[in-house]
């Protein structure tokens, strides 16, 4: 399907329709819709990022479970994430637009609920691009290390880490047409990507772990004696892969036939990366030459690379690796800042009048980038004292926005009747999709507060229910300040909010 072409003077039908039910749904339409069907699949895609997820976790998982668990978690968690997209797909077709989760909590539950729900997913979303663009940073240490005898320390990686959100917030700067144009070329990276890194280790080493070794070995270097909380723990690679395809919810207002679009962006997305992520893990896993040399190394995919290829080949396939996770994190910082805007526009966060704010240029939300990549600095900057801090990180991205994913949906399944589907829904299978998706995320979201080590000291423990906990109580403090001021309108159309919303695009 071609892009629509935008024009001022005649929008396309799809177009026009979109900017009215925007305004039926209470707001005056200030970014540009100029994305496309397959641009707002790709942010989805890129920000699961199958190249940045399964690879930087991928040593946390070999002594976690081990490849047992890498392998059959991936199957299941796939499947039961699956679930929870479809489930808020069919939210997202009846409520397309930037505030995505918090906004469809707050309309089917009432403020409260999308007062917190706003702030759990405003939290993951940070989390995201902290997690992401810390795991860019230790793979191109790996890289420097492999081309240059570089030896990376905490600060040298951290600093690394703020170069790629610099690089990041500046990219977010421009049109969204930026966006969504390296968004479709990361789709392609992607595949092609995980082609030729597979393809390279079927056919480089000298010989491959057996299927049974693959599918069966189990591992545990946890200090956890029980196996069912391994494996449950080790659960957190495919689950904190398998998160931000929300993206295609809060790019909804700059993407053309955002009701069916929006929906299928999220589903597509992760059916995709369950697909290609599988057939990487199998690839990577098979390809282990020394089990234990492996799982010692900082970077455990970059050794399996050098025994297979040596360094020299090993340093190409980590490009093609630090290429697709600045992609990864360049559509989380484009989803989060979108998040922040739509957050601030119905006046739910600090200083919401300038975090609102859109460039009557480029039709972006400047201030909100910003902010978001200031917040993601923040967040990581444990990880220059504690070695287990990145594990923190993605965590916290996993327990902030997977109960954010489930509040609409369990509301939607509780409004029943009252609950008006958009023309993208699952009929009489919403009911049962739903229900497994909240089920598995009351799961994950208990599971992924506990301890991943033992013993529990001050360096292992699990910062992420902390952080979590710190989040909700200022969520509920800022409630008593902000509840006079926060609302979703609920209709759009009279000369004050036209002039309100005027102001805010300087």
């Amino acid at each position: 399907m071609s892009r629509p072409t935008l024009s001022k003077s005649a929008p396309p039908p799809q177009v026009r329709d979109e900017e009215a039910r925007l305004r039926e749904l209470g707001y005056q339409p200030v970014l540009a819709r100029r994305m496309g069907g397959f641009g707002n699949f790709a942010i989805s895609f890129s920000v699961i990022s199958i190249l940045s997820g399964c690879m930087t976790l991928y040593g946390f998982g070999l002594g976690t479970g081990g490849p047992a668990v890498m392998m059959w978690g991936w199957a299941g968690v796939g499947l039961f994430v699956l679930c929870v997209g479809l489930a808020l797909a069919e939210v997202t077709s009846a409520y397309p637009t930037s505030g995505a989760l918090y906004y469809m909590a707050d309309r089917l539950g009432g403020r409260r609920w999308g007062w917190y729900t706003g702030w759990l997913n405003l939290l993951g979303l940070l989390g995201a691009i902290a997690g992401i663009d810390y795991g860019a940073a230790l793979f191109t240490g790996a890289l420097l290390d492999l081309q240059f005898g570089f030896q990376a320390t905490p600060g040298s990686t951290f600093v690394i880490f703020l170069c790629i959100l610099l690089l990041h917030a500046l990219l977010n700067l421009f049109d969204v047409r930026l966006v969504s144009l390296l968004n479709s070329i990361s789709v392609w990276w992607h595949v092609a990507g995980v082609a030729l890194i597979v393809g390279v280790l079927i056919i480089a080493p000298d010989s491959h772990r057996t299927p049974g070794e693959v599918f069966g070995h189990f591992v545990n270097d946890t200090g956890w004696s029980n196996p069912l909380y391994v494996a449950a723990i080790g659960l957190l690679l495919a689950q904190y892969t398998f998160s931000g395809y929300d993206a295609s919810a809060h790019l909804s207002e700059e993407t053309s036939n955002a009701s069916v679009s929006a929906a299928r962006g999220i589903v597509r997305a992760i059916w995709a990366s369950w697909i290609a992520g599988f057939v990487l893990l199998a690839g990577l896993t098979f390809a282990i030459q020394d089990y234990e040399k492996t799982a010692a190394a900082d970077v455990p995919p970059a050794q399996i690379m050098i025994d297979a290829v040596g360094t020299t080949g090993a340093t190409g396939l980590l490009l093609v690796v630090i290429v697709a996770q600045l992609f990864c994190g360049n559509a989380e910082v484009a989803a989060a800042s979108r998040m922040v805007f739509a957050f601030s526009r119905d006046n739910a966060l600090p200083g919401s009048a300038l975090w609102r704010k859109v460039s009557p240029r480029n039709q972006t939300p400047v201030p909100a980038v910003w902010l978001s990549v200031g917040l993601a600095a923040l967040i990581a900057a444990p990880s220059l004292y504690s070695a287990t801090a990145y594990g923190a990180v993605t965590a916290i991205n996993v327990i902030g926005i997977t109960p954010a994913y489930a509040i609409p949906i369990f509301l939607r399944l509780r409004a029943g009747d009252r609950f008006t589907p958009g023309p993208w829904n699952l009929g009489r299978w919403s009911k049962p999709i739903g229900w497994v998706a909240v089920v598995w995320v009351g799961f994950v979201t208990i599971l992924f507060c506990l301890p991943q080590s033992a013993p529990v000291t001050a360096d292992s423990m699990n910062y992420a229910a902390i952080a979590l906990a710190v989040v909700l109580i200022l969520a509920t403090a800022w409630w008593f300040a902000a509840r006079g001021s926060y609302s979703t309108p609920s209709a759009y159309g009279s000369e004050r909010e036209q002039a309100e919303i005027s102001e805010s695009i300087v």
